[in-house]
């Protein structure tokens, strides 16, 4: 049995679920969140509790059981508290700024890069060198999060580009000289 796809979730006060087949969804002080499950797995509410079951013991139902129980549980804590990804900006001259919704990114290119984020997706500019990506839905604040990096990825020589907070750039030895 998966530990946990076992365990069950429990459900704070203020948060509304519904399951109808494979959808379920969750209202939140947050938002709402819907999602489509796969067909096999099981979810009930009962009182104040989710638990997902799964029908058999084959690889496929063991795989999806934990998975389901945890986007469930992210779908939960999302509507509650929401999620945020933390980005840096490492490298002089680079610099970070918000314009209305979206924010204005100038890392080294000859033109500044804008991003503007989809609706449930918002920006945070604490500083010119940090970034907060905030939303309800997990996944789509760590896509976001990584479409941003990926505008400069940080590179292995001198550690410039944009990162994540607390993420460990592994460095790489620069060309050696000749020896006469």
């Amino acid at each position: 049995m998966s530990r946990i796809g076992r365990k069950p979730i429990n459900v704070p006060s203020g948060v509304d679920i519904k399951v109808d087949n494979t959808v379920i969804t969750v209202k939140g002080p947050k938002g709402t969140l819907t999602r489509e499950l796969h067909k096999d797995m099981k979810v009930t509410v009962e009182e104040n509790q989710i638990t997902v079951e799964r029908p058999s013991d084959n690889k496929l139902h063991r795989s999806l059981h934990g998975t389901t129980r945890s986007v469930v549980s992210n779908m939960v804590s999302g509507v509650t508290d929401g999620f945020s990804k933390n980005l840096e900006l490492v490298g002089v001259g680079y610099r970070a700024s918000k314009s209305g919704d979206k924010i204005v990114l100038n890392v080294g290119y000859s033109h500044p890069v804008e991003i503007s984020p989809e609706p449930g997706i918002e920006f945070e500019v604490p500083a010119n060198t940090k970034i907060i990506v905030k939303g309800i839905d997990k996944e789509r604040v760590g896509a976001y999060a990584a479409k941003i990096r990926s505008v400069r990825e940080p590179e292995p020589y001198k550690g410039k580009g944009i990162k994540y907070e607390g993420e460990r750039i592994i460095r790489k030895e620069g060309k050696a000289g000749k020896k006469k």
